[in-house]
C-alpha cells in the first residue's frame, strides 16, 4: 500500500510521475516508514521473548521439567510396546528408554536374539546375548564391568560397562534390557531394573488386550452357535413348505438363507458397518416372514450418514432376533418392529423397538448380569461386547415391562480409527 501511494506523486521540476520519488532518504515519508518498521520489529521481538519466558515458567521447576520429560518418554515408549515384544515396537521404544536412563546405548532382547539397539557401541551387539545368558537363566540383574574390549579402545572404540536386567512375564523371563555406559553406578543399576519392570507391565497390558480380543471372538462364536440350532431348523422348514406350492419362492429363500449364513459365519474381522448389519437383518427378517407371514411387520428409519459407522460384528441382528423370538412370537396377532438409526453428533444411535410381550425388568437385570442361563443369550452377549470395546457407558439401554414391549438402544462413536470393518 505504501508503494502504491508514493507512485502517484509528481517529481518536482519536470511534471512527470516518478515511482521512486517518495523513497528518497531525505523524504519525511521514508523516515516515518522506517521508524514504523523498526517499532514493529521491536514489538515482535519483545512479544516472542515474553512468550518464550512465559512458556519456560509454565514448565515449573527443574524437578517438574524432569518429571515431565520422564513421563513423556515413558508414554511414547509404552505406545510401541502394547503389541508385545517385537522388533519393530522394541526399536521405537528403545529410543525413548535410552533418554530415560541417560545411557550411551540401550538394547532390548527376547530369549533368543537382540530385538533393538539404540545408541553407541553397536559393535558389541553380536556379544550381547552371550552376556545376557545368565540374566535370562537366573532372572537376576547382572553388571558386566568390561562389556567392551579395552584392547580396542585406542582404535576408535570405547570400553563400556553394561547393566542387564530381566524382563519377566509372571514367573518366566521373556527378555532383557541392557544399558551401556562408561561406568555402571548403583543409580544406573536400579534405573535399568525399573525400566525392565516397566516393560514387563506394558507386555502384561498387551497380553490383557489380546485376551480381551480372544474373549470377544469366543463370544461371537457363541452367538453363531446360538443362531445355528433354532433359526437354521426353522428357516429350512419354512423353505421346504414352499418347494411344492411355490418353487420360485423357495429358490429365493434358499439364496437369502445362503447369504445370511455366509455373513453370520464369516471368519474374518471383529467389526462390520451399520449398512452391512442392516443387510443381514433384512435377510433374517425375510426368512422369518416366510414362517410368520403378516404377523411380523417391520418399519425402518435410517439416517444415511450413519450407514458407514463401524460396529461390532453381529451386534444388531441378535437384537432383532430377540424382538422376534421373545417379543412377537409369544404375542397374539401381528406384531411390529421399528428399527431406527440416527445421527447424534459424535455418536450413531440405533434403536430396535417391538410391541411384543415385554420382559420383567428384574429378570432382565439378572440376564445381563449373567445369572440366568439359556435365556436372552444374544442380549447379554451384545451388551458385554459393547462394554468391552467402548466402555461401560456404552452398554445396551433397554426399556421394557411385561405387556409393554421392549425398546433397545445402542450408542457407538462414529469415529473409530482403531477399528476396521
Amino acid at each position: 500500500m505504501l508503494r502504491q501511494t508514493v507512485a502517484a506523486q509528481e517529481h518536482p521540476g519536470n511534471g512527470r510521475t516518478c515511482g521512486y520519488a517518495g523513497l528518497m532518504p531525505d523524504s519525511p515519508l521514508f523516515t516515518a516508514a522506517a521508524i514504523a518498521v523498526i517499532v514493529l520489529a521491536v514489538a515482535v521481538v519483545v512479544g516472542v521473548g515474553l512468550k518464550v519466558i512465559r512458556s519456560f515458567r509454565d514448565l515449573g521447576t527443574d524437578a517438574e521439567r524432569a518429571t515431565y520429560t520422564t513421563l513423556h518418554a515413558a508414554s511414547r515408549a509404552g505406545q510401541h510396546l502394547r503389541g508385545g515384544l517385537h522388533p519393530a515396537g522394541a526399536a521405537k521404544a528403545s529410543k525413548q528408554l535410552r533418554v530415560l536412563l541417560g545411557c550411551d546405548a540401550l538394547a532390548i532382547t527376547d530369549t533368543d536374539a537382540v530385538l533393538a539397539w539404540d545408541g553407541a557401541a553397536e559393535e558389541l551387539r553380536p556379544t550381547l546375548m552371550r552376556l545376557a545368558a545368565e540374566v535370562l537363566d537366573t532372572g537376576r540383574t547382572v553388571v558386566v564391568p568390561r562389556a567392551g574390549n579395552p584392547a580396542t579402545s585406542d582404535h576408535g572404540h570405547h570400553d563400556f560397562s553394561a547393566v542387564i536386567a530381566p524382563i519377566r512375564a509372571g514367573s518366566s523371563v521373556v527378555g532383557s534390557v541392557a544399558a551401556l555406559a562408561p561406568a555402571a553406578g548403583a543409580g544406573l543399576v536400579r534405573a535399568t531394573s525399573e525400566v525392565a519392570d516397566w516393560i514387563a507391565a506394558q507386555l502384561e497390558l498387551a497380553e490383557l488386550e489380546s485376551s480381551r480380543t480372544l474373549l470377544m471372538e469366543a463370544e461371537v462364536r457363541a452367538l453363531r452357535a446360538q443362531i445355528s440350532p433354532h433359526f437354521i431348523y426353522n428357516s429350512l422348514n419354512a423353505i421346504a413348505s414352499f418347494i411344492n406350492t411355490d418353487p420360485a419362492r423357495a429358490r429365493e429363500l434358499v439364496v437369502e438363507f445362503a447369504d445370511f449364513t455366509r455373513y453370520s459365519f464369516r471368519r474374518h474381522g471383529d467389526f462390520t458397518t451399520v449398512a452391512e448389519e442392516l443387510r443381514c437383518i433384512d435377510r433374517y427378517l425375510l426368512l422369518e416372514r416366510a414362517r410368520f407371514g403378516e404377523r411380523v411387520q417391520v418399519s425402518l428409519r435410517i439416517a444415511p450418514e450413519v450407514l458407514s459407522t463401524v460396529i461390532p460384528f453381529l451386534s444388531l441382528q441378535p437384537l432383532v432376533e430377540n424382538a422376534v423370538r421373545h417379543g412377537l412370537e409369544a404375542k397374539e396377532g401381528p406384531g411390529h418392529i421399528t428399527i431406527c438409526a440416527n445421527d447424534s453428533g459424535a455418536f450413531a444411535e440405533v434403536t430396535i423397538e417391538d410391541d411384543g410381550v415385554g420382559m420383567d425388568p428384574e429378570h432382565l437385570r439378572s440376564v445381563l448380569a449373567g445369572h440366568t442361563d439359556g435365556d436372552h443369550v444374544g442380549l447379554r452377549n451384545v451388551d458385554a461386547r459393547l462394554r468391552q470395546v467402548y466402555g461401560d457407558e456404552h452398554g445396551l439401554v433397554i426399556d421394557t415391562a411385561p405387556g409393554e414391549g421392549t425398546m433397545i438402544t445402542m450408542r457407538v462413536p462414529k469415529s473409530q480409527p482403531d477399528h476396521d470393518a
